[in-house]
């Protein structure tokens, strides 16, 4: 039977008067709840009203809440100085520093002040619910209770099992983060949870890439906003976030997963991190930020001249709607089913990428290849990203470039790398998502929703790889790793799965049984 919320009448305790915990005590006053919230620090118990009295008061401004809802929502916070606040308390949220020995020791401290059926739950982002609750004498009511800054507004709340946690707790807490308006994803405890985890190859690529020469960040950024479509680039992001705060998430998920290369932390951004360089915190990170700093430039290819006519060979995918863009503007186009699934344009061609290097494609082709980026939607992006095999000539580069800005593309050339950039970076999202529920970490559905609810991703990992195939998706997997040589890109077994369960899918459509159905 599925757990009930906790009841509007019960009182629930927030310990910590941060950011975090203003906001998680924000929401459960507004659900109708009386808050205690305790912090030792007395100045810190009078930002928090104030800051939830003012966001109570711009409500009332834009008429989302009236003036007695806001005197009675702050009349149920009770600010509190020592644990014995949580006494009453039928659901207590931690939410203090990020620190297995001192939320150790305020779990066991709690658990002396609380009833036997109160629950108590960490806001921790990446700290070991197990390890928490080993401070219990009841580690059954120990969960974890994510929420994602800021949490009035973000709806995200991943709710964390450990070892010894009840089922019973953990649908409890979910049904309350559901009763609260938010939307609560289920997660066993494992390094990173599901978001922190699934997350770090948006970052640890994007530093790859620079490091190696792809691109300048600006244009990684830019490539993956307009490509990609997410909402913010990784250096950006991480710009936003902090580079000591994010260098640190990798860094713990790293050693926690005992040096795994997947979750290698970037040098660059450790350099960054060394230098005092955080981002817009302190003026300056992988961008200078001020009043009259400029953007940094994308780099974006000069007008050419687009080709006259085109020959497509073979399935070219999603390609089609460049091909039908330039047909739209004028350009002749030749088709024939059959071919290695190429735009032939002037003695040179170019497809999807696939995770091969541009000069493999030469060579197995003879003639010189260029290779273009995915972009999550191909009828709208208004951006896609090239990289030319070096025996390319320049008239040739310059009728590709053409033919892709005739299709109403800006074009930006990147360095012929394994998987360039939006592809590289989804698959291995997508590979990261496929080996957290192959490790039962959480459900396929619940990783998506994640993932696009915690960090914006325009689609959840998962449902991209569907859309573009899993054996697209395992083949640049399969292909960095080949020319990389590292365990870093080792496709998941869950995604191998899934790939051989489509193709085995697609083969049964084709073959005729030997036997009819008689049914």
């Amino acid at each position: 039977m599925t757990a009930a919320a906790i009841p509007e009448n019960a009182t629930i305790g927030i310990v910590g008067a941060g950011t975090m915990g203003a906001g998680i005590a924000q929401i459960a006053l507004r659900a109708g709840h009386r808050v205690h919230l305790v912090d030792a620090d007395a100045a810190a118990l009078a930002r928090a009203r104030a800051t939830i009295a003012g966001h109570l008061d711009r409500m009332v401004e834009k008429g989302r809440l009236d003036a007695r809802d806001r005197d009675d929502t702050m009349d149920r916070l009770r600010p509190a100085s020592g644990p014995a606040g949580i006494a009453d308390c039928r659901l207590v949220v931690e939410a203090i520093v990020e620190d297995l020995s001192a939320k150790r020791q305020l779990f066991a401290g709690m658990e002396e002040h609380v009833a036997d059926d109160a629950i108590l739950a960490s806001n921790t982002s990446s700290i070991s619910i197990t390890a928490i609750a080993r401070a219990l004498a009841r580690p059954e009511r120990c969960v974890g209770m994510h929420f994602f800054n800021p949490a009035p507004l973000m709806r995200l709340v991943e709710v964390v099992s450990g070892l010894a946690t009840s089922s019973q707790v953990a649908e409890t807490v979910a049904a309350t983060a559901r009763a609260w308006g938010k939307d609560p994803v289920m997660a066993r405890s494992t390094p990173g949870f599901i978001v922190n985890r699934v997350a770090r190859p948006y970052y640890g690529e994007a530093f790859r890439l620079l490091e190696e020469g792809a691109a300048d960040a600006a244009t990684i950024d830019a490539i993956l906003r307009d490509c990609g479509g997410f909402r913010m680039g990784p250096f950006e992001l991480a710009d936003l976030i902090g580079h000591d705060v994010n260098h640190a998430v990798t860094r713990t998920v790293f050693d926690a997963f005992s040096g795994d290369p997947r979750y290698r932390p970037a040098l660059f951004q450790q350099e960054l991190v060394a230098a005092g360089r955080l981002g817009r915190k302190t003026g300056r990170g992988i961008y200078t930020y001020g009043n009259d700093v400029p953007s940094p430039p994308v780099s974006e290819e000069p007008p050419c001249p687009a080709p006259s006519s085109i020959r497509v060979e073979g399935g070219i995918g999603p390609l089609h709607a460049i091909v039908d863009a330039a047909k739209a503007a004028g350009v002749t186009v030749e088709t024939t089913a059959e071919g290695p699934g190429m735009i032939l344009v002037e003695g040179a061609a170019f497809g999807l990428s696939d995770g091969r290097l541009a000069i493999e494609h030469s060579l197995d082709g003879g003639y010189p290849v260029a290779l273009v980026d995915w972009c999550l939607d191909w009828n709208i992006s208004p951006r896609v990203a090239v990289a030319f095999c070096a025996s390319m000539d320049e008239p040739r580069r310059r009728a590709i470039i053409g033919l892709l800005q005739a299709a109403g593309r800006k074009v930006t050339t990147v360095a012929d790398l394994p998987g360039l950039v939006v592809a590289r970076t989804v698959a291995m999202l997508a590979n990261e998502a496929a080996e957290a529920v192959h490790l039962r970490v959480a459900g396929e559905a619940g990783i998506d929703t994640a993932m696009k609810l915690g960090v914006n991703y325009p689609r959840g990992p998962l449902e991209w790889a569907r859309a573009i195939g899993f054996g697209h998706v395992a083949g640049v997997m399969t292909n960095l790793r080949r020319l990389y040589g590292e365990d870093r890109y080792r496709p998941s077994l869950r995604l191998q799965y899934w790939n051989l369960a489509s193709r085995h899918q697609q083969h049964r459509s084709r073959v005729q049984p030997l036997v009819p159905d008689r049914s």
